[in-house]
């Protein structure tokens, strides 16, 4: 917790490797929104930039890994980070960029949600990247957050049941990874698994209709990643995470023609003041907003 001059003690720092998407439902924009939804203080460092809107990824533009590189460097120079959650990384380069980014720093906390394609289906990680994801990058995260899809990637599997999503956790703590939640929401009632190389936890969850909303992903690791900068353990940082995303998902609401983005602030309504009793600037900046004269 660091100060300012004021005394006032700044809640969690956490980081956001990610993609920008412009319609501000998934990548990281999401992510922003969850952590501050959680009492966090969120930076970013952008990946790439998309062009999208909630009906789907038109195009991609990678950030140069020099860039990247830049912008982790110049927040992990200026600020106490708590956790660093990674979403999309765009290609191969990047992804070694942010391997050698976690290699440099001590983290205590990493959540890797490994985005290969967007929900339209565009692929958002070149095969190099996948690769290396598979065999590097996913041994420096505490914790990651592949669903169905990402999973059979991963680990060459073909999952169809609980069953399957289990020996996929197995496989992935076998490839290198400290912890893994598989996310079944693509296969109608989405029911997690927990694996940490000593129990394998379920976590049953509600059905959602995973096709009609946009960046549900995003907001689970990101919540996940704001519960463990707090001290929570994993099994309880991921059923809080999960109850999260899944009230968001309810309250969810359309603000384009395509998929839903989640509502991220269903906890938070601030009320407009009373009239007449709210404070006027005094510094004369704004002679708009000083008061008329009656």
């Amino acid at each position: 917790m660091s100060t300012n001059g004021h005394g006032h003690a700044a809640p969690p720092i956490l980081l956001t490797i990610s993609g920008f998407d412009p319609s501000c439902g998934a990548g990281t924009a999401a992510d922003l929104k969850t952590f501050a939804a959680h009492g966090c203080y969120g930076v970013a460092a952008i990946t790439a930039l998309t062009v999208q809107n909630t009906q789907g990824v038109e195009d991609v533009h990678n950030i140069p890994s020099a860039t990247l590189k830049a912008q982790l460097e110049v927040l992990a120079k200026d600020c106490n980070i708590a956790a660093v959650k990674m979403g999309m990384l765009g290609n191969r380069g990047n992804a070694v960029t942010v391997a050698e980014f976690l290699d440099a720093h001590t983290f205590a906390h990493v959540v890797h949600d490994p985005v290969m394609k967007s929900s339209s289906g565009r692929e958002l990680l070149d095969a190099a990247g996948v690769k290396f994801l598979a065999t590097e990058l996913l041994k420096r995260a505490s914790v990651i957050t592949p669903n169905v899809p990402e999973a059979e990637i991963l680990t060459g599997l073909t999952i169809k049941d609980l069953a399957d999503m289990e020996a996929a956790a197995r496989k992935i703590l076998e490839m290198g990874a400290r912890a893994v939640i598989v996310k079944g929401g693509h296969m109608g009632r989405p029911t997690d698994v927990l694996f940490d190389g000593t129990e394998m936890v379920t976590l049953p969850g509600e059905r959602v209709n995973e096709e009609q909303l946009h960046g549900t992903g995003c907001t689970f690791a990101s919540a996940l990643a704001a519960h463990l900068a707090v001290g929570r353990g994993l099994l309880e940082a991921a059923t809080l995470a999960k109850a999260y995303a899944t009230k968001a998902i309810e309250k969810a609401y359309p603000v384009g023609k395509g998929r839903l983005p989640l509502d991220h602030f269903y906890r938070q309504r601030i009320e407009p003041p009373a009239r007449g009793i709210h404070e006027v600037p005094q510094h004369g900046l704004h002679p708009a907003a000083e008061p008329a004269a009656h």
